[in-house]
């Protein structure tokens, strides 16, 4: 059940630790091309496709995922990430080849031809935040159920 009517989509606010911000600027900054917001000693906000990330400083943080089986492969949860357009999705999965990024799952099609079909990919940050960005070739896929 929805908690709210139907309103145009409004950003969602994440804050996750990570170990180094220098790392998280250059990876979020650099990398994924987010625009850096607000910071300080301790935290950066970033834009992440229109949505606020902020990291927070831990140097101890050391995340290590549990998994998950779906549509067999091993998903890392927690995770976190975007449904982009097509294209998009696209041109972040060449972005990333290109800069070798270690994928967790290759940017691949899941559940072929089955309700809720998708593009995907999973990759961590260099604090191990688990990722994933996907895209579906019609946005009424986002919910479909079998």
């Amino acid at each position: 059940m929805n908690i709210e009517p139907a309103a145009p989509l409004r950003p969602f606010h994440l804050a996750f630790p990570v170990r180094d911000l220098a790392e998280a600027r250059k990876f979020y900054g650099g990398l994924l091309g987010c625009e850096e917001g607000r910071s300080d000693p301790h935290w950066i906000d970033f834009n992440l496709y229109g949505h606020q990330i902020v990291t927070h400083l831990d140097a101890q943080h050391d995340s290590r995922p549990l998994v998950n089986p779906v549509d067999g492969e091993q998903v890392p949860v927690p995770h976190f990430g975007v449904v982009l357009t097509m294209a998009g999705w696209q041109a972040l999965a060449d972005r990333l080849t290109a800069a070798d990024i270690a994928f967790i799952i290759a940017p691949t099609i899941r559940f072929k031809g089955k309700a809720g079909e998708q593009a995907t990919m999973f990759f961590q940050d260099p604090s191990g935040n688990a990722l994933e960005f996907k895209a579906f070739a019609s946005d009424d896929q986002l919910f479909a159920s079998n």
